[in-house]
C-alpha cells in the first residue's frame, strides 16, 4: 500500500458494527456531520429536490454541457448519504460540467432489498419529466456501484455511460482477493454484515442484488469500471469487466495501484482526484 494509505489505514477508528449496542442511528449522524463539516468546491446549484418521495440532491456546475450523471452513494448500503457524498459530487459535477443527481436511496436494515432499487426506478421516471435529456449516465461508487449497474441492467437503452468505482457484486465473497487484502482495513466479516443486513440469504442469487449473475450484460452501454489493488472487492470487479467485454460491450478496466477501498471520495488522496478525472472523462466521451 501507498504510505498515505497505510497510515489512514493504522489510523482507522470504525467501530464494530456487530457489536452488541453499536448505534447504527448515532454512527450514521455521526459520519454525516463529518463530511458535512470538510472543505467543498463550490457548484453552480445544488438543491435538494424530491424526486416522486425519494429525496436527491442535483448539483449543477457552471455552464452545464447537456446530460445527467445519476449518482448512487456507497457506504455497504447501510451507511452514507447524499450528506456524505456531497463534496465528491460536486467534484463530479465540475469536472464532467454536466448535472449530478444524487440519490437518497433507502437503506436497510430498516429497508431491505428491494427497497434500494425501487427508489432508482422511482427517480429514473421523475428524471426523464423533470429533466429531459438526449444523455444519461449512471455513476456508483462500492454498493453504490452495485446500485448503479443494477440500474443499468433493469433500464437497458437508457444510459449512455456506466461508471464503477470499486463495485461491491459477490454475497459469497468468494473471490481470492478478500484474503490478500484482509488487512486493508476492509474484512469479510464486515461485507457479510452489509450483505446479511441488506437482504435474506434466500435473495443472495437475485441478479437485482447479485449482478454477477445478471444473463443480460449485453444490454449495458459502455462501461468503466475502476478497481483497487489492495482492495477485497478487487478481484469481483475485474471479473465484472471481463464478463461484460465479452458480450461486445465497450469496456474499460483499470485498477489502482497502492489504493485500497474507499479512497476515491476521500480528496486526500492523491489517488482520487486523478480517478474522479477519469470516470468524468468517460462520461464526457459519451455524452458529448
Amino acid at each position: 500500500m501507498y504510505p498515505e494509505v497505510r497510515a489512514a489505514v493504522a489510523a482507522d477508528a470504525t467501530p464494530d458494527f456487530r457489536a452488541d449496542g453499536f448505534d447504527l442511528a448515532a454512527y450514521r449522524e455521526k459520519v454525516r456531520l463529518f463530511n458535512l463539516a470538510q472543505p467543498r468546491e463550490e457548484v453552480a446549484e445544488a438543491i435538494d429536490v424530491d424526486a416522486d418521495g425519494v429525496p436527491c440532491r442535483l448539483f449543477t456546475p457552471d455552464e452545464p454541457e447537456d446530460g445527467v450523471i445519476v449518482h448512487l452513494h456507497g457506504g455497504g448500503f447501510v451507511f452514507n448519504d447524499i450528506d456524505v457524498h456531497d463534496g465528491v459530487c460536486r467534484r463530479l459535477a465540475n469536472r464532467s460540467k454536466r448535472r449530478v443527481l444524487s440519490i437518497g436511496y433507502r437503506k436497510p436494515p430498516e429497508h431491505r432489498f428491494p427497497a434500494a432499487i425501487e427508489d432508482i426506478d422511482t427517480v429514473l421516471g421523475w428524471l426523464e419529466r423533470q429533466h429531459p435529456t438526449d444523455g444519461y449516465a449512471i455513476h456508483g461508487d462500492s454498493a453504490g456501484a452495485n446500485l448503479a449497474l443494477v440500474g443499468a441492467l433493469r433500464n437497458p437503452g437508457r444510459f449512455k455511460a456506466l461508471v464503477l468505482i470499486y463495485p461491491f457484486l459477490d454475497p459469497t465473497a468468494s473471490f481470492a482477493s478478500y484474503e490478500v487484502a484482509e488487512a486493508s482495513g476492509f474484512e469479510k466479516a464486515e461485507a457479510s454484515w452489509y450483505w446479511e443486513q441488506y437482504a435474506d440469504r434466500d435473495d443472495w442469487t437475485n441478479p437485482d442484488l447479485a449482478p454477477l449473475n445478471a444473463t443480460n450484460l449485453g444490454t449495458l452501454p459502455p462501461t468503466f469500471i475502476a478497481t483497487a489493488e489492495f482492495d477485497p472487492l478487487r478481484d469481483e470487479g475485474e471479473e465484472l469487466a471481463r464478463r461484460i467485454v465479452e458480450t461486445g460491450v465497450e469496456t474499460v478496466a483499470i485498477r489502482c495501484l497502492g489504493q485500497n477501498h474507499g479512497f476515491w471520495r476521500h480528496a486526500q488522496f492523491t489517488a482520487s482526484e486523478p480517478l474522479v478525472r477519469q470516470g468524468a472523462a468517460f462520461i464526457d466521451q459519451h455524452l458529448s
